[in-house]
């Protein structure tokens, strides 16, 4: 299996992959659902960490410093994608942002890493709706000496419309002006689980299936 095949299983083992019905923030009602919250041991940390490690070395090669997480979803991302990429030969930084800066000691609004303007970050996170956390995480980034951001990796690309008919990511990447990655799309996971069984169950029958289209048919945006 490619590594994108893999985290489709590893999302339906999880348990973090959900197919029904759920009110999304936005107000819509969608079949599928993405909760990161599922990864709750150090081994589904870690392997997700790797999954992110991947992804970034696919897209962004050698060419970055370090890998930042936006606090508090970000944080274990940051870590456990690091450790990843340290597994496959590349020894790189992480840093992540604090929610509320100390007033003693340390009074860095980041942890880890040394930033500089020179410093080439990967900014990695669950998912992107409207992308204010992100801008938020730039804000906090330019306060610490401003270091580059060269991308964004996020785990689904939902591809669905945001505010406009556009894709909601792509709405972001041209408000920033930073390309994202997700590891896989809802493409992805159609094409993968459709009437495939995982673990002796077929999670993504054609009555789903059917509803994740009519869903797509009226909100999605490639």
């Amino acid at each position: 299996m490619t590594y994108k095949e893999e985290f489709i299983e590893f999302l339906v083992d999880c348990d973090a992959l959900k197919f029904g019905e759920f009110e999304l923030k936005s107000g819509r009602l969608a079949p599928y659902f993405i909760n990161t919250g599922m990864f709750d041991t150090g081994m589904k940390i870690k392997k997700l960490g790797a999954f992110y490690a991947k992804a970034v070395i696919e897209h962004f090669s050698d060419s970055f410093d370090g890998v930042y997480g936006p606090a508090y979803k970000g944080i274990p991302l940051c870590i456990s994608a690091a450790q990843a990429l340290c597994d496959m030969g590349m020894d790189k930084g992480y840093v992540f942002n604090r929610k509320e800066a100390k007033t003693y000691a340390d009074k860095s609004l980041v942890v880890g890493m040394p930033l500089t303007a020179d410093t080439r970050l990967i900014l990695v996170d669950d998912v992107i709706t409207s992308g204010k956390a992100i801008r938020e995480s730039l804000e906090i980034l330019k306060s610490c000496n401003a270091p580059k951001v060269s991308g964004i990796v996020i785990s689904v690309n939902r591809q669905e419309k945001g505010k406009t008919d556009k894709n909601a990511l792509k709405e972001v990447e041209e408000i920033l002006g930073i390309p994202i990655y997700s590891i896989v799309t809802i493409a992805d996971i159609k094409a993968y689980l459709h009437n495939k069984k995982i673990n002796g169950r077929v999670v993504l029958d054609d009555g789903m299936l059917a509803k994740i289209d009519a869903y797509l048919e009226k909100y999605g945006a490639a």
